[in-house]
């Protein structure tokens, strides 16, 4: 078997790999499809997310789907059925765990960060909680899609979008567009868009914004200076958090979804005390697959507009170069490892 391991940052090399269960009852997957999420370009970037370092070659990859190696009668599953993996498996008993935020459980596994390997290899495996069978016509990219859907479905269970309110979105990458396309679900009133790259902010009216912008400002000009009532931050920016700031309202709400890079906020704290801000922050997701399953299999939202590049496992590394240069019009680069 073959995979695709970070040996440190912007240093992609294929190499063989075992795969092997990690827990009794285990099954293996034919992975289809695996996304390039931006917390996997931190670890290319930067070699860690914080605490998380990557110290030795390690394989990437949370966001994938693929089709089952063997029948798995205790789920009615079948061999060659497509599914989608959830990354995490959390501990259950923990505090956490019992009060419903599995997200946030500190013994978690999670499948593509150090030490545990992740997607971005010809074969996996996965506990049979973790698997989710998926409807007819669906198709691995979508499958995949749906780990950055639930992202952005968990943010939108903090944000609690109101009927009607303004919206800003700062930064229109995978997670932004998720999120602005499921605040126009919500029904919210207008969406503004920030990002400084052209072909994102226009992807983003394409995904329906009302307006986009390439810097914070111009949301006091769309907004006659009172910026906006909700304000989804989406951005790998050290200034995400205070842009965010920027674009909300008296007495406004903000979301920090986004992971920054270097691990640090730049954040003017008088402007956001004067303005008496609700803010919180988001880590991943809880149990949210199945409304996942559903937005997409009725069509409610695309998540595969957004996918510009598919490569195959021996292209992982061309495929994290384009996304963390922001080249080529890259907004979601997909690797098929058995292509």
């Amino acid at each position: 078997m073959q995979a695709a391991y970070l040996h440190g940052a912007r240093d992609i090399r294929l190499g063989t790999w075992e795969p092997a269960p990690r827990h009794a009852g285990d099954v293996p997957i034919a992975v289809a499809c695996v996304g390039v999420c931006g917390s996997d370009l931190h670890y290319y970037k930067e070699g860690g997310i914080g605490a998380a370092r990557v110290t030795e070659p390690f394989i990437m990859g949370h966001e994938f789907a693929g089709h089952l190696e063997q029948d798995v009668p205790q789920a009615g599953l079948k061999a060659g059925q497509l599914v989608a993996v959830d990354p995490a498996r959390p501990c259950g008993v923990c505090e956490h765990c019992l009060r419903a935020h599995v997200n946030l459980c500190p013994h978690v596994v999670f499948m593509g960060a150090p030490p545990n390997p992740g997607g971005l290899a010809q074969t996996v495996y996965a506990g049979v909680e973790q698997l989710y069978p998926l409807p007819d016509g669906f198709g691995a990219v979508e499958a995949a899609m749906l780990e950055p859907l639930g992202v952005g479905v968990h943010a939108m269970d903090l944000a609690k979008p109101q009927l009607l309110e303004t919206v800003t979105v700062v930064g229109c990458g995978p997670i932004g567009l998720m999120l602005l396309q499921l605040a126009r679900h919500a029904g919210v009133g207008r969406i503004y868009a920030v990002d400084p790259v052209d072909y994102r902010a226009e992807a983003a009216r394409q995904h329906g914004a009302d307006a986009v912008a390439a810097h914070v400002d111009a949301i006091a000009d769309l907004t006659d200076g009172r910026g906006t009532d909700l304000v989804l931050e989406a951005t790998n920016s050290p200034d995400g958090a205070q842009h965010a700031v920027d674009a909300a309202r008296i007495g406004g709400r903000i979301l920090l979804v986004g992971i920054p890079d270097g691990d640090r906020y730049n954040l003017t704290a008088a402007s956001a005390r004067r303005k008496g801000l609700e803010i919180k922050f988001a880590r991943r997701m809880g149990h949210v697959y199945p409304r996942a399953i559903q937005l997409v299999a009725e069509g409610r939202v695309d998540v595969t507009r957004m996918v510009t590049h598919e490569v195959a496992l021996q292209e992982t590394a061309d495929a994290f170069r384009l996304m963390a240069d922001h080249a080529d019009g890259a907004i979601k680069a997909v690797v098929m490892p058995n292509r």
